[in-house]
């Protein structure tokens, strides 16, 4: 156990990694290779034939490349934000929400049947003119982001928290507690959030897992 403060106005502790749950992770990890390159190569020609409906030409300018991240993440969010809303996709999703703990190795904990739920929800970026490897490229800038996101021992980040997806804003996110259900679903940027009416800051310490844990 590790004792930690995190200037919430309590000190406590708690067990960070747990060897059983740990191991589960990396196997869910290993596990989700398979399907998820499937499901990548039947999204990348559907991608591409969109992207032959593109409306517009875009170079791969600077700024072209920082819009796509921009509006990948707003892609994202309705993602995310359908797969805890909707019963078929959160069946999907929440593997992912299933550990009593949060450490990097939750990040791992990747559902094998997401990959393919979450297919249709990018489909507007190749018809907006976004060529699909920058797609593919931005998307797994986003998941190496949210990697970080997965831990305890970054507390707030300040002004960034009003911009920038946090520690503290994903701690919320996989918390079980009533006032963090369903909450703070954006993936690089919490600006959507802040938008739709689902942000939440973190007030108290989380409990992780499912509301309801499964057997």
């Amino acid at each position: 156990d590790f004792c930690l403060s995190r200037g919430l106005g309590d000190v406590y502790k708690r067990q960070l990694y747990e060897l059983r749950d740990t191991l589960q992770n990396l196997k869910m990890a290993v596990g989700n290779v398979g399907p998820a390159l499937a499901a990548r190569l039947v999204a990348l020609p559907i991608a591409w034939g969109l992207y032959q409906l593109r409306i517009w030409d875009l170079p791969a300018s600077p700024w072209v490349l920082v819009l796509l991240v921009v509006l990948e993440d707003h892609c994202y969010y309705w993602f995310h934000r359908a797969s805890h809303r909707i019963g078929m996709l959160w069946a999907a999703h929440n593997p992912h929400h299933s550990s009593a703990h949060y450490n990097l190795s939750t990040a791992l904990r990747l559902s094998w049947t997401t990959p393919w739920t979450g297919i249709p929800f990018w489909w507007v970026l190749p018809v907006i003119g976004f060529h699909p490897v920058w797609i593919v490229t931005a998307q797994a800038c986003s998941l190496a982001f949210q990697f970080c996101l997965h831990t305890q021992f970054v507390d707030r980040l300040g002004p960034m928290e009003w911009v920038f997806n946090t520690p503290s804003h994903h701690r919320v996110h996989h918390g079980a507690d009533d006032a963090y259900v369903d909450r703070n679903y954006g993936g690089i940027f919490i600006v959507w959030d802040r938008l739709y009416g689902t942000f939440q800051p973190e007030t108290m310490r989380p409990s992780f897992g499912l509301v309801h844990p499964l057997p």
